[in-house]
């Protein structure tokens, strides 16, 4: 009697309908679910910088929009946080009580300082001290284009080698050295006798302790790369109380970041020129704009050298090593047009040539980490091949 209502039960359409659906709720709430979010997550994070970009570029709009209708900045953030819109950010609002107290732009940035960038908010700083925001803006807007080009470097396959590839190729090695192997040198042993390993297996899985430890200091290259990536400016704050002057001296090195800092500071100095500041304050409010240390340092050395009576293209020699900068504004002292006409071709060169060493640098990296993990996975596979191959020849005289 009971089996017969279990059968009619289970022959019932509705059961296997039913079936159907809890067989489907499982599957997309332990596969579905959980594969979305992971990849949710990889894109939230592969795109961060390009949002942190993009609210420091609807700031910059909401600036030079106050500043075309005649409303002072601080009159302009004011009104923009009044319509309460989300899509500013909760740190534009808390910007706003500092405005309404009556303190500055660039002294209410400062309570505020994750809002924007700190080399974006140097520049606002810089065009405060000379009275004319607009000419700064352009400067501003070709800084915020530098985020496009850090995603298509990480596009280059860098984040996804350093979260899934990569471990998985870490932990292959080991599983070979540490149950692969062993079990095939016992089955060897009772097989060959005393006849010892092939030399090239005894010569890979002897050193492969140092090739895992080489693999597992790379992935843990990458992952701190990822976290760099992430984490954008706080990367440099967080390091910077650790080793003080690190990551300034870090920027001026990598050569495209020397290229965007040359370009900052030729921009700024070039609009403070035009200004009609004076030589001296002009360059070291153009290096305090680029918010690195080493670029002050050399500022320093500029100003010292114009204190001294050298014209300012001699003294800009501390400021590139290469020269390119001094004769760049020895040319645009003779042109007509103002420095920041004169100097713009050279600006733009110099943004291109940071976004190709950028993104040859990206490709590079990928292509020797590829090759290298490649390589090693390689030798291991090759290695345990000739251990089958004497197995074969062993069982052949058998």
């Amino acid at each position: 009697m009971n089996e017969s209502l279990t059968q009619s039960f289970l022959s019932n359409p509705l059961s296997e309908v039913l079936g159907a659906a809890l067989s489907f709720a499982i599957y997309v709430l332990l596969v579905l679910a959980p594969l979305c979010a992971a990849l949710y997550l990889v894109y939230f994070l592969l795109t961060l910088p390009l949002r942190r970009n993009e609210r420091a570029r609807l700031f910059v709009d909401l600036l030079e929009l106050g500043l075309e209708q005649g409303r002072s900045p601080e009159a302009a953030i004011l009104e923009a946080a009044s319509s309460r819109d989300p899509a500013l950010g909760a740190r534009f609002h808390h910007l706003t009580p500092y405005l309404a107290q009556g303190l500055r732009l660039s002294a209410a940035l400062e309570h505020v300082p994750h809002l924007l960038p700190p080399q974006l908010c140097a520049m606002l700083q810089t065009a405060e001290r000379t009275g004319d925001l607009t000419k700064v803006l352009p400067a501003c807007r070709r800084l915020l284009e530098d985020g496009v080009s850090r995603v298509r470097g990480a596009l280059n396959y860098v984040l996804v080698i350093g979260l899934a590839i990569t471990p998985c190729l870490v932990l292959v090695p080991a599983m070979l050295r540490l149950r692969i192997l062993p079990k095939f040198a016992e089955v060897f042993a009772a097989l060959s006798a005393d006849e010892p390993l092939p030399a090239f297996t005894q010569l890979v899985f002897g050193t492969s302790a140092w090739t895992t430890g080489l693999q597992a200091g790379l992935v843990g290259l990458l992952w701190l790369a990822v976290l760099v990536y992430v984490a954008g400016p706080r990367a440099s704050e967080w390091v910077g109380r650790v080793a003080p002057g690190l990551p300034d001296w870090v920027a001026s090195r990598l050569p495209w970041r020397r290229k965007r800092l040359q370009r900052d500071f030729s921009a700024m100095l070039a609009v403070l020129l035009d200004s009609e500041v004076p030589e001296p304050e002009a360059v070291a409010l153009a290096a305090d704009a680029t918010a690195n240390g080493v670029m002050k340092r050399r500022a320093a050395k500029v100003c010292r050298r114009l204190r001294e009576g050298a014209r300012l293209p001699e003294a800009l020699r501390a400021m590139d090593d290469t020269g390119e900068l001094h004769w760049r504004l020895s040319n645009a002292l003779q042109q007509r047009g103002g420095f920041v006409r004169a100097l713009a071709g050279w600006h733009d060169a110099l943004e291109a040539k940071a976004f190709q060493l950028e993104q040859s640098a990206a490709q590079i990296a990928t292509t020797l980490l590829v090759l290298l993990n490649g390589a090693i996975v390689a030798s291991m596979v090759i290695a345990i091949f000739l251990v089958i191959i004497r197995f074969t020849q062993a069982a052949n005289r058998w």
